[in-house]
C-alpha cells in the first residue's frame, strides 16, 4: 500500500513499551458504529504514559515513539538483520505464569491456559483469516503464584515478579496473567529491548482477556495474540497515522487512528489506498472483529525473530 519497508519500535519505559490500548467504553456501543476520538483529544484527556486499552470515560494516552526513536530502532534492526531462512514454522516455547490474589481471584485453569495457546496458534496460523505467519506456540510450563500485591499492582512489583518467574532466554515467550485494572488489557516488550533488559522481556495480559475470561468484548484471547505480535516486533496498524511510513508494513493500509468496535469500511486516510485494517490483530478493535495478520507482518516478525531471538539459540527448533 505504498509504505516503506523499514521497521520501527515503540520505545516506552521497559516492559510498558507498546502496551495494548483502546476504548472499552466502545464495547457497549454498536460494533458497526463505535464512538471515536482523535489522538489529540486522547492526549488532552489522558496525558503521558504507556499505551493501553482503558476503561469507560478515558481513552488511550499520548505516549508513543518519536521519529528519532523509530529511526534508532530501525538502525538496530538493519545492523542485526540476518537472512530469513524460510525453513518452515518457528516453534516458540511458552511459559505462562498465572498470578492470582491470595484468595484465588484471577485463577486461570489449565484448560483455559491451553485454550489461550490454541487461540494464538490459530491466529498466527491463519486459521481465522489472513496468512499463516509461520509461528507456532508450544506450552512448556505453567507456574502459579498467589500474591495480592503482584496480582493487583503488577506494574509496581513487575521487576521482582519477573525476576522470580521468568523462564528461558530471548526465544521463550513468557506470559503473565494478572489484574490490570478496570480498563487495561495488556502490554509487551519488544525484541530490541532484550539485550539491555532481558529480565523485563515478555507479555502481560489481564486474566479476564483469556478465552471466556469475562471481559466484555475482549475475552476471546486476542489480547495475547496482539501483545505477542509486539513481542515479535510488530507495531499498531495506525502507527504514524496517514503519514509515511505508517506502521512500516507494506501491505497494511494507512490508518489515522485506532479503531474501536468493528467499523468495517472505515477510511480515515482517504488519500491513501485501501480502507482501515480494522480486522488486523494489531489494531484496537473488539475481539470478535480481529482475525488476521498480513504477509508483510509475517515477514517482519520473521526478520525480528532471526535478528533478535532465534539466532541466540532456540531449543524448540
Amino acid at each position: 500500500m505504498g509504505k516503506g519497508t523499514a521497521w520501527r519500535i515503540w520505545s516506552g519505559a521497559g516492559a510498558c513499551a507498546a502496551a495494548l490500548a483502546g476504548l472499552l467504553a466502545a464495547a457497549a456501543s454498536s460494533a458497526e458504529d463505535p464512538p471515536e476520538r482523535t489522538p489529540a483529544a486522547a492526549a488532552e484527556e489522558c496525558g503521558p504514559g504507556a499505551e493501553r486499552r482503558t476503561g469507560p470515560g478515558t481513552v488511550r494516552d499520548s505516549h508513543g515513539i518519536s521519529p528519532a526513536e523509530a529511526a534508532e530502532y530501525e538502525r538496530m534492526l538493519r545492523e542485526a538483520r540476518v537472512p530469513h531462512r524460510g525453513d518452515g514454522p518457528v516453534t516458540v516455547p511458552v511459559a505462562l505464569h498465572v498470578i492470582t490474589a491470595a484468595d484465588g481471584t484471577g485463577d486461570v485453569s489449565d484448560d483455559k491456559v491451553r485454550e489461550q495457546i490454541d487461540v494464538m496458534n490459530r491466529g498466527f496460523g491463519g486459521g481465522y483469516a489472513g496468512v499463516d505467519t509461520g509461528f507456532r506456540f508450544e506450552l512448556r510450563e505453567v507456574t502459579r503464584t498467589g500474591d495480592d500485591a503482584w496480582f493487583g499492582s503488577f506494574e509496581a512489583n513487575e521487576a521482582k515478579a519477573k525476576a522470580e518467574l521468568r523462564r528461558g532466554g530471548p526465544e521463550t515467550l513468557n506470559i503473565y496473567t494478572v489484574d490490570m485494572g478496570a480498563g487495561v488489557l495488556g502490554q509487551s516488550t519488544f525484541p530490541q529491548d532484550y539485550r539491555t533488559d532481558p529480565k523485563a522481556d515478555g507479555v502481560v495480559v489481564d486474566y479476564r482477556t483469556v478465552p471466556g475470561g469475562g471481559r466484555k468484548g475482549f475475552d476471546l484471547g486476542h489480547t495475547a495474540t496482539h501483545e505477542t505480535g509486539h513481542w515479535l516486533g510488530l507495531f499498531h496498524t495506525f502507527q504514524n497515522g496517514c503519514s509515511h511510513p505508517g506502521d512500516y508494513v507494506e501491505d497494511t493500509p494507512y490508518e489515522r487512528e485506532q479503531s474501536s468496535g468493528c467499523p468495517v469500511g472505515r477510511d480515515t486516510c482517504a488519500d491513501k489506498p485501501g480502507t482501515d485494517p480494522v480486522r488486523n490483530f494489531m489494531n484496537y478493535s473488539d475481539d470478535p472483529c480481529l482475525r488476521e495478520f498480513t504477509q508483510g507482518q509475517a515477514d517482519r516478525m520473521g526478520d525480528h525473530w532471526h535478528a533478535f531471538r532465534g539466532r541466540q539459540g532456540n531449543p524448540a527448533r
